[in-house]
């Protein structure tokens, strides 16, 4: 029977059963057991494969026992591998009885991967009972079959291919990549339904796999998972984060592009951004940016961006050379996506940080970002940048530069986000009569009156606000006057609502147009007074005085009508 089973033991899987593979197994394992017991040589590595031949038996018992073992391609797959392995032993045995072996190194060697092999059979057969993989069979359809049972079915399939990731030898493995690869490309839904963290696990040990092929085939899996947005945590617990950076800094384009796209979507966690700097992450990314294809160059700075928006490592990432390398991307990124993404991140960096607006500032950054405003590109995130930097320079900067023009543009063209960010940005830089008199003369007061009219809240409260700083200057305080809408407008902003936050820059802008008979009239006309009262009793400054002399104005039209 022994001699059967070895001459069997390159046969075709297909040509015994389960049963037949499990039988053949179990009368091997006695006779494995007795030759190596008998070994005299290398008695150190013999009694270690004794040990691991004896724990044979019950993993046998257990996978025999499961209701569904004769019916699993894998199970039989595994009793072949067992039983070539044993027979290997009874052979290895017979030479070292005998000492008819051709060298003292060379046996060593193969007692070490035999040893290994029996390792690698007890594991895998451990883990097709661990996984559950052994109760996922797949039935043929019949015409009686209800619409639910192909399904269960292709998830059984799903279950074993995914399973072969974790289970045999490494060549075996990069083949269940790549038909996980292909299936993924038609139906990635299913494979997502029937992952389990034990896969994860498997496919991120394979990312440090020795082949570049393997590692290849597996980031491109890892890229669909992330993308998909259904396993971030998994894949950041199994410990994704420290491969990836590996393959940014080292692997082929295509993993290295794969790895970039995987840690731009990871990284829209913060406690993930976290990691990937303190794994060092950053570095590699930045070189991307430099160096990198059209695709990882933006995957690359869209991650950067996002980790830029964590406050607490925004030093750090300026230390590696983010804001020269950011400022270079605005002006010749590959795709328009990667300037996009460096004014995002030029914009996070200069939220809050004096030391990073001054090193954009040095770096020529305001210069770029005027240029990127100039371009077809959305404009919010350079305005949001160039908010942060304009209390950064002098007068002269910003009119050498053309920066007041641009905002004006904005304001006239831009999006409702970008008009915000450059009313915003007219607020930080009005510190002073002659910038006051430069932005009233370029046109802006009518665009911000306009701007009252918004729905979102936000942006009506910058617009007030900019407007009540530019009133101060007796010349822009008669443009607004000049406006029809200017009076209505801000009296709908004295809305007594929490929500409205604007109302207090609204009073502000109404007792400056008070002095004028024609705007206190338009101002009672629109319901100011009512407004006003309730503003009084909320004590918002200035509401009280304003009322006080709109009520006078009433009352002595009164008394000339009378």
């Amino acid at each position: 029977m022994v001699e059967d089973a070895g001459n069997g033991m390159d046969a075709s899987i297909d040509m015994f059963s389960a049963e037949e593979w499990l039988s053949r197994a179990q009368e091997l394992v006695p006779v494995a057991l007795k030759k190596a017991r008998e070994v005299k040589v290398f008695p150190g590595r013999w009694k270690m494969i004794v040990s691991k031949l004896e724990q044979i038996p019950a993993t046998l018992s257990d996978l025999s026992s499961h209701p569904c073992f004769s019916k699993n391609a894998l199970c039989k797959e595994q009793l072949q591998a067992v039983s070539k392995t044993l027979y290997e032993a009874n052979e290895l045995s017979e030479l070292c009885i005998h000492e008819k072996y051709e060298g003292k190194l060379r046996m060593q060697s193969d007692l070490d991967a035999l040893s290994g092999k029996l390792d690698l059979n007890l594991r895998d057969c451990g883990l097709l009972i661990k996984t559950g993989v052994l109760g996922e069979v797949t039935l043929p359809s019949t015409a009686g079959s209800t619409s639910a049972e192909p399904e269960a079915a292709l998830h059984g399939n799903m279950r074993e291919l995914l399973a072969r990731l974790q289970i045999g030898h490494l060549e075996a493995k990069h083949r269940a990549l790549d038909s996980l690869v292909e299936v993924m490309k038609e139906d990635e839904k299913n494979v997502l339904a029937v992952l389990g963290r034990s896969n994860i696990a498997a496919l991120v040990q394979l990312l440090t796999a020795t082949s570049p092929r393997i590692r290849e085939k597996t980031v491109t899996v890892i890229c669909s998972l992330a993308e998909s947005g259904s396993c971030e945590n998994w894949l950041v617990s199994e410990g994704v984060l420290p491969p990836l950076i590996r393959l940014v800094e080292s692997g082929s384009p295509v993993g290295k592009e794969k790895a970039t796209i995987s840690l731009q979507r990871l990284s829209m966690s913060a406690e993930t951004a976290r990691s990937i700097v303190g794994h060092g992450g950053v570095r590699p990314l930045i070189e991307i940016c430099r160096t990198g294809d059209s695709v990882s160059q933006a995957a690359s700075a869209c991650t950067l961006k996002n980790i830029s928006s964590v406050p607490e490592v925004r030093q750090t990432v300026a230390e590696e050379g983010i804001v020269k390398v950011m400022i270079n991307l605005l002006d010749c990124g590959i795709l328009l996506g990667s300037k996009e993404y460096a004014a995002e991140c030029l914009q996070n960096l200069t939220s809050s940080n004096d030391s990073l607006r001054k090193s954009v500032i040095l770096e020529g950054g305001i210069r770029s970002l005027l240029a990127y405003l100039d371009g077809p590109l959305p404009q919010e995130s350079a305005v949001g940048a160039l908010r942060n930097l304009v209390c950064s320079v002098s007068m002269e900067i910003l009119v050498s530069l053309g920066v007041i023009p641009r905002l004006v543009h904005v304001l006239k063209s831009g999006s409702l986000g970008a008009q915000q960010a450059a009313a915003s940005a007219i607020c930080r830089i009005c510190s002073s009569t002659e910038i006051k008199r430069l932005v009233g003369e370029a046109g802006c007061i009518p665009l911000l009156v306009k701007m009252l009219e918004a729905k979102a809240n936000g942006v009506r409260e910058v617009a007030a606000q900019a407007i009540s700083s530019l009133m101060t200057l007796s010349h822009n305080c008669r443009e607004v006057k000049k406006d029809d809408k200017s009076v209505p407008n801000l009296v709908q902003l004295l809305d007594p609502s929490p929500q409205n936050t604007a109302k207090k820059y609204a009073v502000s802008s109404l007792a400056l147009l008070s002095s004028s008979k024609k705007c206190k009239k338009l101002m009672i006309s629109y319901g100011a007074i009512g407004y006003l009262k309730k503003l009084t009793e909320m004590d918002i400054p200035g509401a009280k005085k304003l009322l006080e002399r709109l009520e006078r104005g009433k009352l002595k039209s009164l008394f000339i009508r009378k």
